[in-house]
């Protein structure tokens, strides 16, 4: 996946930090975790993180440059200087060194992933979560790209892609009109819970 563009603008301009965190807030549990925010960037949605997990959560930021990353770091330390940030300098369509997770965010993100690799690729995200946790996705609702959102998928789309990368409870919980493709939705699945030990 070395030939995918860094995501440097996360939706449009028209869309700020309060429609991030109200994308995000339905999949996130009133529960401090940690969470990875992949293909970050220059993190808008690691604020959103930021906003609802405060001070008693987690973040790990994983973006394949460092650029954004560092303008990351500085955005969450002017904003929210008390929720603790790691960032991952990664591509994530690679394997990850990760802790095992209570949620993570793809925002705009797994539209830079070919169509016919992004099942694979939200089974190998999936696979860092703990069993019940979430994975959240922020994209836009429409199945044709073009240079610069090039492999989008709609929600119904997602819900496909999501059950068969495993995952399971996928509802959409967000949607704010945008200038640029129209809409932008977000939708959460679950990596599925431990089967009960027997006794």
């Amino acid at each position: 996946m070395a030939s995918r563009p860094a995501c440097r603008t996360r939706g449009s301009s028209a869309v700020d930090h309060r429609d991030h965190v109200g994308l995000l807030r339905p999949g996130v549990p009133d529960r401090a975790g940690i969470w990875a925010d992949v293909g970050a960037g220059d993190g808008a949605f690691t604020l959103a993180l930021a906003d609802l997990l405060g001070p008693e959560g987690r973040i790990i930021a994983v973006d394949r440059e460092a650029a954004a990353l560092r303008r990351n770091t500085e955005a969450l330390a002017a904003r929210f200087p008390d929720v603790p940030l790691t960032t991952l300098l990664a591509d994530f369509t690679a394997p990850l060194d990760l802790p095992p997770l209570d949620g993570l965010v793809a925002a705009n993100s797994l539209h830079f992933v070919p169509h016919a690799l992004q099942v694979d690729v939200i089974r190998q995200l999936a696979g860092h979560l703990r069993p019940g946790g979430r994975f959240i996705v922020v994209e836009y609702d429409v199945d044709r790209g073009m240079p610069w959102v090039p492999h989008p998928f709609s929600a119904g789309s997602w819900e496909r892609l999501a059950a068969a990368a495993g995952l399971t409870d996928t509802e959409q919980i967000g949607r704010v009109p945008s200038r640029f493709l129209g809409a932008i939705y977000s939708a959460v699945g679950r990596r599925p819970s431990a089967p009960a030990s027997r006794s």
